[in-house]
Parts: structure tokens; C-alpha cells; sequence
């Protein structure tokens, strides 16, 4: 004989069960403008059917429902999406901060424009073409003395200007390390929380949402692999369990077997160290702002794994997808003199030092304006650089304007005929045995080979530095903005399935309404049903 009162149970558990999804649909609604939040839902499933299994079971015609129960619930999620944000995420990180490396690097050079270092060669070239055709003049020489004093103050500029630079990319990359280390803890954090509640039977789905955030953050600085770690106990079947982050590497043992590098391994995380050629962290203080001495570049990332291991990670070993870090370091340097800043800066050492050589060269091979008080001699050193590796002109010419050796023969007031020589190589191609001068004087060139231009004359070496620069900022932007383009529609792709829709909810809130007010009603005509059984029945006759 079954119970009278079992549909009471059945309708109370409904009322119960829609009660939990109108809850869950309040909670999607109060979060649909939470960031990271994914939308949840009530998965139902129906109660065992009576009566049970057995030998002793009575006999009915069949199963009989009795009811419904709030089985989990389960937040909305497509992992393979969230591996593909990932991965586009990643690429934008490298990129974008490449596109900003170089744009700053562009403000500097500031090419083409009436003040960059193109413009200050043209018009030293051309204030020497006036002291070729007025010599004696003073006020000529003095104006390409001046001229020469803009080209070294525009060399000396665009040095330490891209090395200041270089110096916050590299505070860049220890901020960077600090904000990595901050995430993994965070996450390491979460997982601590999960282990302690999944065991329980509980599924925390808000905390997944936070802890898929930071590794969504953290995918934006380097590439990583994340795997689910079970938490046993009692735990759902829609539980995800603990995270178990590993760094994408090149990294392989003697074997060729991939090394596996554990940033967060459950409750246990890594802490990472950009370390410099010193052997000291990265600190982006550059020690030869203004010199020409060597510097401290990023040499590898040291990672003191969560099992205590200590790996080291070179900047070349990280595989495809790279993100933000990686791109900071290839901006800011690694090991000798490689990478975009230093490769610039070694360039236009390179541009200084053959032109100071040349120019120095050619000028000592010429001769002075005589006076009265000190007769015409062969030039001095026109160009140097000082204690600090700054390119300037000599105090005594700056001083003396009659030292610029203008003439091919000496005391010959009128002659300019060496100013134009001078004034002449801007167009002479830097090569090793190149010839120049006049029918007094002839100068042979011999380069060095750390400064040789390969044939290249001074403004067209630049130029073609800047023409590559210029290339360089093109392709980050471009791949920039292809990867933007991509994250946005697998961001879309994800929002469709995760993100709150206020529509769906407020359907979804009506149709649990709906279900509860019936369940409601079913109580109602149960306790009627009862009523007429309990005080209506057995009353015959009276």
C-alpha cells in the first residue's frame, strides 16, 4: 500500500528544486556584468522511482516518479574554446608589446622630420659647401662648426634617449615577473579553496571562474598548459578539481624527452627570476646610459618550480607562442648585444664610430686658415668622444673656427677646396681602400672592421635603419591587429556559451516560476485530496 502522502514529498521537492534554479537564475542576472563570470545552471535529475528493488518490493503496475532533485550545479564552459583564447591571447601580448617597443622607438628616431638625425647630416653637409665657396669667411666656418656640434648633440640624443628606454623595458620585464609570480600564488591560492570544498560534495563554481581569469592573465605574459587534477572524496562528477600549470618550453633531456616545468602544481607555487649577465635580477637600470661601455642584458629566466626544482629558461628556448614576457625580453636584450634595442643602439655606434674615423681622417689630411698669430697647419682631430662616450666636437675648433681645415694647400686663404672634399662625403660609399682628395692631397680609407658600412655612405646606412624600422613596426602592427581580430571572434565564440544572457535569464526565471507555482498547486489539491480522505470518509449515516 503506498503512502498517501508521497505526492506532498514529490510536489515539496519540486517546489524545492525550482526554488534552487530561480536562485541560480538571480545570481546569473546580479553577475552579468561580473568580468570572468560564466553563466550557471541547475542540473535536475529525478528521484529514485517507487517502489525499490527487491524481493519484498510491492507489486505495482510500474515505477512511480517521486520527484525531483537539484543534482549539481554546473557553470557553462567550453575548455577547447578556452584553449584557444589562450593561445590568441599569447600571440596579442607578444605583439602588442612589440608594436609599443618599436613605436617608442620610432618617437626617438622621429624619421622623416625637420629635426632628426637625417636632417642634422644634411645640414652640416651643406654649411661645409659654404665654407668651400667663402673660406676666409668666419662666420661660415663657425655656422658648419655649430652644424657639426647639432650632429654629435643628435647622436649623443637618440643613444641615451633608446637606452632610457631600453631601461623601462627592462623595469618593464621585472614588473612583469612580479605580476607572473602574483597570479601563480593567486592561483595556487584558489586551489587550496577548491581541495578543501570539492571533497565535500560541493562544486565551486565561482571560484573556478576566478582561478580560469588568472590563467587567462597569466597566458597573456608567458605560454602555459594547464591539467586537471582530480580532489577525491566525495566530490562531483561536474567538479574540475585542482590546476596543474606547466610552462611551454623547447626545453628537452639528454634523451630529447620535453622537461616539464610545474609553475603551480596544486596548492604549491613557482616563483620566477629574470636574470640579467651580471647574474642579478633585471632591474632595468642601464649602467651605460651616455657611454659606450657594455651593459647588463637578460640572460635567463630562473624558475624555482613548486617542487622545489630550480630550472633555468633561455629566451630561445621558448616554443611558438611566446606572450608579453618573452617580447620584453627580445625588446630589451639577452645575452650578447642581442635583440631589438641593443641591435639598434650597436648600429648607430657603428654609423658614429665611421663616421668620427672618416670624417677625422679626411679633416687631418687638410689645412687651417693661417692668421698672423698662428699660421695655417695641417687639421687636428675634428670630431672625439669624451669620458662618458659622448660624441663632440674638439673644444680648440669650437673655439678657433680657423681651425677647420678647409684648403688643399697650405696658407692659401682663398682655397675651399677641402671643405668641399669634406662637404663630398656624403655621397662617397664606406668601403675599405676608398680614395679621396684633390690633386695636392690624396687620402686613402681604411676601416676597421667593426665599423665597416659595407659600401653604404652615412645617410643611406640610417636610412636604411630607419626604412627597417619602419618594416618592423608595420609587421607588429599588422600581426597585432590579425590577432586581435582572431581573440575577438574566439572571445565571441566563448561569450555566446559562457557570458549571461539577460533575455535567456528572464526567460528562464518565468519557466522556473511556472514550474514552482505548479508544484505549489500540487500541494494544494494533495492537502484537499487528504482532507475529504481523513475528515470525509467513515461518516456514512451520520
Amino acid at each position: 500500500m503506498r503512502s498517501t502522502f508521497m505526492g506532498l514529498e514529490t510536489s515539496k521537492r519540486g517546489i524545492f528544486t525550482q526554488q534552487s534554479a530561480l536562485y541560480t537564475t538571480g545570481h546569473n542576472i546580479a553577475n552579468a556584468n561580473t568580468v570572468g563570470y560564466s553563466r550557471q545552471r541547475v542540473n535536475m535529475e529525478p528521484t529514485l522511482g517507487y517502489p525499490g528493488m527487491g524481493l519484498n518490493a510491492p507489486k505495482t503496475a510500474g515505477f512511480i516518479g517521486t520527484g525531483v532533485k537539484a543534482g549539481s550545479v554546473q557553470r557553462i564552459r567550453d575548455e577547447f574554446i578556452d584553449r584557444q583564447y589562450r593561445q590568441e591571447t599569447n600571440k596579442l601580448g607578444y605583439w602588442d608589446s612589440k608594436a609599443k617597443a618599436i613605436a617608442q622607438m620610432e618617437d626617438i628616431m622621429s624619421e622623416p622630420s625637420e629635426y632628426g638625425l637625417d636632417e642634422a647630416f644634411r645640414m652640416f653637409w651643406s654649411a661645409l659647401q659654404d665654407v668651400s665657396t667663402n673660406p676666409e669667411d668666419t662666420a661660415a666656418r663657425k655656422v658648419a662648426i655649430q652644424r657639426a656640434v647639432h650632429l654629435a648633440d643628435s647622436f649623443n640624443y637618440i643613444e641615451t634617449q633608446l637606452k632610457q628606454i631600453q631601461g623601462n623595458l627592462g623595469n618593464e620585464i621585472k614588473v612583469s615577473v612580479a605580476d607572473i609570480n602574483s597570479i601563480l600564488e593567486q592561483i595556487a591560492d584558489i586551489n587550496r579553496q577548491i581541495q578543501a570544498v570539492e571533497p565535500n560534495g560541493y562544486v565551486p563554481n565561482d571560484l573556478y571562474d576566478q582561478r580560469d581569469l588568472l590563467v587567462d592573465k597569466l597566458n597573456e605574459y608567458l605560454p602555459v598548459s594547464i591539467e586537471r587534477i582530480p580532489s577525491g572524496g566525495n566530490a562531483s562528477k561536474v567538479a574540475e578539481g585542482s590546476l596543474k600549470i606547466t610552462l611551454n618550453t623547447g626545453k628537452k633531456d639528454a634523451s630529447g624527452k620535453p622537461i616539464e616545468i610545474v609553475l603551480v602544481d596544486g596548492r604549491n607555487a613557482a616563483t620566477l627570476k629574470a636574470i640579467d649577465t651580471n647574474g642579478t635580477e633585471v632591474d632595468g637600470v642601464v649602467d651605460n646610459i651616455g657611454t659606450s661601455d657594455t651593459y647588463y642584458l637578460f640572460q635567463h629566466l630562473e624558475i624555482v618550480e613548486a617542487n622545489g626544482n630550480v630550472t633555468t629558461v633561455q629566451k630561445g628556448e621558448f616554443e611558438e607562442f611566446k606572450g608579453k614576457l618573452v617580447s620584453l625580453i627580445d625588446s630589451y636584450g639577452y645575452e650578447t648585444e642581442k635583440g631589438y634595442y641593443p641591435e639598434m643602439l650597436s648600429n648607430l655606434k657603428k654609423l658614429a664610430d665611421a663616421f668620427i674615423e672618416v670624417f677625422n681622417t679626411v679633416h687631418e689630411a687638410g689645412y687651417t686658415l693661417g692668421t698672423d698669430d698662428q699660421p695655417s697647419t695641417t687639421g687636428i682631430t675634428f670630431f672625439e668622444r669624451d669620458a662618458t662616450g659622448q660624441v663632440k666636437v674638439r673644444d680648440e675648433i669650437i673655439n678657433n673656427p680657423n681651425l677647420l681645415a678647409a684648403s688643399d694647400v697650405v696658407d692659401e686663404e682663398g682655397n675651399g677646396k677641402w671643405a668641399l672634399i669634406l662637404a663630398n662625403l656624403q655621397s662617397m660609399p664606406m668601403a675599405n681602400g676608398a680614395e679621396v682628395g684633390t690633386e695636392a692631397i690624396q687620402v686613402t680609407l681604411t676601416l676597421s672592421p667593426d665599423i665597416d658600412l659595407d659600401g653604404a655612405t652615412f645617410q643611406s646606412f640610417y636610412q636604411g635603419l630607419v626604412g627597417q624600422l619602419g618594416v618592423d613596426g608595420q609587421k607588429a602592427n599588422l600581426l597585432k591587429t590579425n590577432s586581435e581580430t582572431i581573440r575577438l571572434t574566439v572571445e565571441n565564440n566563448r561569450a555566446s556559451m559562457s557570458s549571461v544572457s539577460l533575455d535567456e535569464e528572464m526567460t528562464d526565471m518565468i519557466r522556473f516560476q511556472q514550474a514552482y507555482n505548479a508544484s505549489a498547486r500540487m500541494i494544494t489539491v494533495i492537502d484537499e485530496t487528504l482532507d475529504k480522505i481523513i475528515n470525509g470518509m467513515g461518516r456514512v449515516g451520520l
